[in-house]
């Protein structure tokens, strides 16, 4: 979590083990980097811990920095919106994802060619981790990696997929309203925590292949 290193150590091996009991759900591989999220997150919020940690030594610190950053602001916008496509069965909304996959692929790619040209600090403001990238145009950046994310699971089929993407957005504001400053490390940890939705979806998925499986038998 975004708060302490204990919390960020807690929470992502928490999150690692659900992610563990998550994949154990899945029963065709279409499902699995949906299901992938919870680990990914875990593995997220244990980096942030060691963000936490390093601190005091400025070249192990930097490398975690920019392995924070790389999975929040350049692996999401892509990975989310792929797993969704793959997950999805309905051929119109498959289309629909495909048609928009190049924002995907431009927000991604963009965010992380100032990554590595223009340098990530970070710091602690009101117990939290602030992240700066620097980033032209950054309004409109952010809005496409907001998009990317978003608009690929409002197009999800899936009921428990939409409710993920009201449980994401609402999170979001509430991030940004109480901590204005560092609300992108409290956002991930708050969607962090919201991908455990994830393993209910994935056991309905694994519930309702049993029983197409009973019936053919």
């Amino acid at each position: 979590m975004c708060f302490s290193a204990t919390a960020s150590f807690t929470t992502g091996t928490l999150l690692l083990v659900t992610g563990i009991i998550t994949l154990r759900q899945v029963k065709h591989i279409s499902s699995l980097p949906f299901a992938s999220i919870p680990l990914i997150f875990g593995i997220q919020q244990i980096i942030e811990g060691f963000v936490w940690i390093s601190f005091p030594y400025e070249f192990f610190h930097s490398i975690a920095v920019h392995m924070f950053v790389f999975i929040a602001y350049v692996f999401w916008p892509i990975y989310t919106p792929i797993s969704i496509f793959v997950l999805e069965k309905d051929t119109l909304r498959k289309k629909l994802l495909l048609w928009i996959s190049g924002i995907w692929l431009f927000t991604g790619v963009f965010i992380l060619s100032y990554i590595f040209t223009s340098g990530v600090t970070s710091s602690i403001v009101s117990h939290s981790i602030c992240y700066n990238v620097p980033i032209d145009y950054p309004f409109t950046i952010f809005a496409l990696y907001f998009f990317s994310i978003c608009s690929s699971i409002l197009l999800s089929s899936s009921n428990k997929v939409r409710i993920f993407w009201i449980a994401i957005m609402t999170s979001f504001f509430v991030a940004h309203y109480f901590y204005p400053e560092t609300s992108f490390s409290v956002w991930c940890f708050f969607s962090a925590a919201l991908s455990t939705i994830i393993y209910i979806h994935m056991k309905d998925l694994k519930k309702l292949f049993e029983t197409k499986i009973e019936k053919i038998l």
